[in-house]
């Protein structure tokens, strides 16, 4: 694993909003960032020491600290040297998320220990600052600012605790060198071996200040938490670090209540630099459960597997039909978009939103992927509960009547619907899983008009999804491009591997969207999206094509493309959305599920040489 280049900033011009004015402050990449979480939540931790992101109390509140989507003053706690420093260096703890960071300056090293207890009762954040060598003097400048960056709170002493409270939430600092409370912002020095930790709980004002934590206490649990959870892992004969890591990352992004996975805990991080892509992740895609639950069963996380298959379901409730593309944490339905005006945006990318618009979108490959899910989470069982079962066939009827309707594909996509190719694949899936069902578990149906829809919908793909004469199918119908959303063909076992029209999709992706050998997801300039501006290569899809390079035999291909997307992962292990190849960077929300699911069922899938479809 290597660590991304940072490289140069351009100027930032100011904007108006929070304040009197808000200038872009130069900060630290989106790759400069380590993942602390509880289960409930997570922050967001720079090289410089800088917390710069976190929701509390849970994924979808609003965030305390907020300056990675604008300057200091939306929030944030820095705790590093005061001094110029010569040196950072950085590193997970073990199989855990207890993040260490050693400072080397020209007065010394001091290292901080920065960890989230796992949650038994209000959550808290825990840095600890602990001398290497020499005299170093610190500065601890913590700023809450509540709802998302634009609330600046009332700062008092109460019941032996600095606090911050503003409208229904408060933040307590205890610890430090004496026995007062300390100062939201300090200065002190730590000798060599000297230890000083400093602990910050949240609270509804109303409740009082929590009790005190005991930081030693809480170091022990959290690491023998993350270490005994690890050991359970099964894990593939290759690459099992950046595999063990991306697992912790996912059940990091875990909420433990329900057992939904937010697709990451970020929201506003872009996906085209400086540009309008700026979308919530907090909430929970269907489109990666099927993803989830492979790699949960992959590395024998049951327990996990079976806690989001229920979850899923219980979101859904009785209404299949009623089906979302997503859902929140919960299970909400209603996740309605609104953006942040005061908030300049990660490198001026604005707007910055919470909430996503795209949950009342139609989109037909969403009932492909929840029905994969129910047949896998079958397999999982050992056989299919008559709730799926019901599930199941309310989702062949309800494709038997949609199939053929135009919607806005797997990007979600904000210009106007087409017949897009992976979506009517995906229709098929629905179809395949029912007839699958019905076999497999001796379900009382009549397979026989399932079977001549499903082919029905097979010899329409293969006759207006695809391009005879350039010999590969087409991002939608009567379309000219390409989309990375095509490699589902192969991988769902529409088509065999070895079939023609695969390698002539393949080629053509290859062409058209890997400029830097990376793939993107479409090309933008095309417009089929109705926004603006370029993406990077969005990383889950080149996972797909080492996968699909796999199933078609190019097994040197398949591991060339995936060592290199290892190689991608920033010095602790982590990845964004999105790579932008030419800045060497990564892009949008971050640490993303998607992008670490996708690693882990490519590590397993290469290893095992396997040549099974996504549910088979």
């Amino acid at each position: 694993m290597i660590s991304t280049e940072t490289t140069p900033r351009k100027s930032e011009a100011p904007r108006t909003g929070w304040g009197s004015s808000l200038q872009a402050e130069p900060g630290p990449l989106i790759e400069d960032h380590a993942l602390l979480g509880d289960l409930y939540t997570a922050a967001l931790v720079a090289r410089d020491g800088s917390i710069d992101f976190l929701c509390l109390p849970d994924f979808d509140s609003d965030a305390c600290f907020a300056s990675l989507l604008g300057t200091s003053d939306n929030g944030r706690w820095k705790l590093a040297p005061k001094a110029s420093v010569r040196e950072v260096k950085r590193r997970y703890r073990g199989k855990t998320l207890i993040l260490e960071t050693e400072f080397v300056t020209d007065e010394g090293a001091v290292r901080v220990v920065d960890f989230m207890p796992i949650r038994k009762g209000v959550p808290h954040l825990v840095r600890w600052v602990e001398g290497v060598r020499g005299t170093v003097t610190l500065r601890s400048e913590l700023r809450p600012r509540f709802a998302n960056g634009f609330t600046l709170p009332l700062i008092a002493r109460r019941d032996g605790a600095s606090s911050a409270v503003a409208g229904p939430d408060a933040v307590f600092l205890r610890g430090g060198l004496s026995k007062d409370p300390p100062d939201f912002e300090s200065e002190f020095t730590v000798k060599a071996g000297q230890r000083i930790p400093f602990v910050l709980s949240w609270a509804r004002p109303y409740d009082g200040v929590p009790a005190a934590l005991d930081p030693e206490v809480a170091l022990r649990e959290t690491e023998a938490y993350w270490e005994d959870w690890a050991s359970r892992l099964r894990l593939p004969p290759h690459h099992q670090d950046v595999v063990v890591r991306s697992l912790l990352t996912l059940k990091a992004c875990s909420y433990q209540p329900s057992g939904a996975l937010v697709a990451a805990p970020t929201f506003g991080l872009p996906e085209t630099p400086g540009g309008e892509r700026n979308w919530d992740y907090r909430f929970c895609w269907i489109r990666d459960s099927v993803l989830t639950l492979n790699a949960l069963m992959r590395a024998d996380l049951m327990e996990e597997a079976g806690a989001f298959g229920n979850w899923l379901e219980d979101a859904i409730g009785g209404a299949p039909d009623q089906l979302q593309i997503m859902y929140g944490i919960r299970g909400e339905r209603r996740l309605t978009e609104v953006t942040l005006d005061w908030l300049a945006g990660y490198e001026g990318a604005r707007p910055v939103r919470i909430g996503n618009g795209a949950y009342s979108q139609f989109q037909l490959d969403v009932l492909g992927e929840f029905a994969a899910v129910l047949y896998i989470h079958a397999q999982q069982a050992g056989k299919m509960k008559e709730r799926a079962q019901k599930a199941l066939k309310i989702l062949a009827n309800r494709v038997s009547e949609v199939w053929t309707e135009p919607d806005h594909g797997i990007w979600e996509m904000r210009g106007p619907k087409h017949s897009f190719t992976a979506s009517k694949v995906s229709a098929w899936i629905v179809i395949d899983c029912w007839v699958r069902a019905i076999d497999q578990y001796g379900l009382k149906e009549d397979k026989a008009p399932w079977v001549e829809l499903r082919q029905t919908i097979h010899d329409e793909v293969c006759s207006k999804g695809y391009d005879a004469q350039r010999g590969t199918f087409t991002q939608y119908y009567g379309s000219k491009g390409v989309d990375a959303s095509l490699l589902i063909i192969a991988l769902s076992g529409f088509l065999p591997p070895e079939d023609p029209r695969i390698a002539g999709t393949v080629r053509a992706i290859e062409e058209e969207l890997m400029p830097e050998g990376l793939v993107l997801r479409y090309r933008t300039e095309e417009s089929v999206d109705g926004l603006a501006g370029e993406e990077g290569a969005f990383l889950a899809c080149s996972f797909w094509l080492a996968n699909t390079y796999q199933l078609m035999g190019r097994t040197e291909d398949a591991w060339r493309l995936f060592e290199k997307l290892v190689g991608l992962c920033n010095d602790v292990g982590l990845l964004a959305e999105e790579y932008l190849p030419k800045e060497r960077r990564q892009i949008g929300n971050f640490p993303q599920a998607f992008s670490h699911l996708a690693l882990v069922n490519s590590a397993y899938f290469l290893d095992g040489g396997s040549r099974a479809t996504m549910y088979s």
